[in-house]
């Protein structure tokens, strides 16, 4: 196997097209811009976070398949590389047997949807999930949270970061929860997943990296340590590598892993969630990328999972060993406003083990997501209390324009 990556902006360069440039594709470009790639970010947006450090970034409205075809078709990339949902993906489909998209056509198609995920997942591969309907309208919502029972949990088929996600407790909230889906979908298509409630012990992430092994030219599959993490509202707080738990739970979360990537096919970091209570594990969710509970891996890993999503993609080796205890902790905006201004950083920084991740979104709201602490301590209880403390001495100040 014989890899070759050329010159940037000449013309023998290597492109990439990273379609959304939020803070996990930012340090993805990073990875991929050390490894002496041209990469090209598009988002909906002006001064997305990726944008700052890409080669070149074209804002447009990437659920309109005339307007993301046509950037693709100017670009010429060598890999096509999604990493939000709002994505016109029948396009990705369309052009496939032109373009390498990552993981590949089919696994974005299936992921950036929670319908399509779930019947691969649940009734193709017989994984464990929770009990599950969908609806596409009020009154076969109401007839679905009946039928999987109360407390249940509702998402819109297409969203992220919790968005119009919200817990069921009883009948009388069943409309609001139908509103509240409709408006926090990220692509509308009037249709959400209602999941039973499962009395889990923890939840965790599982980054998954199928590569190329250097020799033999065959994919293998490699996990990183587990990651726990604390989420409010579907949002992640906090994570933490590793997660302890039972060596038979840990053995089927691989298992679980590996037949759903397995199945998706293709190249690259998918972070897969899962539900563990004892030795049970269920399947929750995947996504063909890198995770944001995985910004943990910035302080806990030899390669982190940007730098393991790039080698894979760009067919090269990984590593996915760990050399310490970490933890990450989210630094929300608190304003909704722009020009924001971050104080009382040496504080933080003055902690030998701690770093940060200012991400450079142009605008925050109050829960908008606007850095992440990481650290290292002697053991996961000592890494959570240094980033949490890290992110408490942050100032967060508004600016007149």
């Amino acid at each position: 196997m014989n890899v070759t990556i050329g010159t940037p902006l000449q013309s023998s360069a290597f492109k990439v097209l990273l379609l959304g440039c939020g803070e996990l594709g930012k340090e993805v470009v990073i990875a991929l811009q050390r490894l002496g790639v041209e990469v090209h970010a598009a988002d909906r947006y002006a001064n997305a976070p990726a944008m700052q450090v890409a080669h070149f970034s074209y804002v447009l409205d990437m659920a309109n398949p005339k307007k993301l075809e046509k950037l693709i078709d100017q670009i010429k990339p060598n890999l096509v590389v999604p990493e939000i949902e709002a994505i016109a993906t029948e396009v990705l489909v369309k052009i496939e047997k032109n373009y390498n998209i990552v993981p590949s056509a089919k696994a974005v198609n299936l992921t950036m949807n929670r319908e399509g995920i779930r019947r691969l997942a649940a009734e193709k591969l017989g994984l464990p999930t929770s009990h599950y309907r969908f609806a596409d309208s009020l009154e076969s919502f109401k007839s679905a949270c009946d039928d999987v029972g109360y407390p249940n949990f509702v998402k819109p088929v297409m969203s992220s970061s919790g968005k119009g996600q919200s817990r069921v407790k009883n009948f009388s909230e069943v409309e609001q929860a139908w509103q509240h889906a409709m408006q926090g979908g990220r692509v509308n298509q009037g249709k959400v997943i209602i999941e039973s409630q499962i009395d889990f012990d923890f939840e965790v992430t599982l980054l998954t990296v199928r590569a190329k092994n250097p020799k033999t030219g065959h994919i293998e599959t490699h996990f990183c340590d587990a990651i726990g993490h604390r989420q409010e509202n579907g949002d992640y707080v906090e994570s933490w590598q590793p997660q302890p738990m039972s060596d038979k739970a840990l053995k089927l979360a691989k298992e679980i892993a590996d037949k759903v990537t397995t199945a998706l096919g293709g190249y690259g970091l998918f972070g897969v969630e899962l539900f563990i209570q004892g030795d049970k594990v269920w399947f929750s969710e995947v996504s063909p990328r890198p995770h944001d509970t995985g910004l943990v891996t910035l302080a806990s890993q030899f390669q982190n999972e940007f730098e393991l999503h790039a080698r894979a993609i760009l067919g090269l080796p990984v590593n996915t060993a760990r050399y310490s205890d970490a933890a990450s902790a989210v630094i929300y905006a608190g304003h909704d406003a722009q020009n924001l201004s971050f104080q009382h950083l040496e504080h933080v920084l003055a902690h030998p083990n701690t770093e940060l991740r200012l991400f450079g979104k142009p605008e925050g709201f109050k829960k908008r997501r606007m850095g992440v602490a990481v650290a290292r301590g002697a053991n996961i209880q000592e890494a959570r209390q240094i980033a949490t403390q890290s992110v408490n001495k942050i100032l967060i100040c508004t600016q007149e324009l």
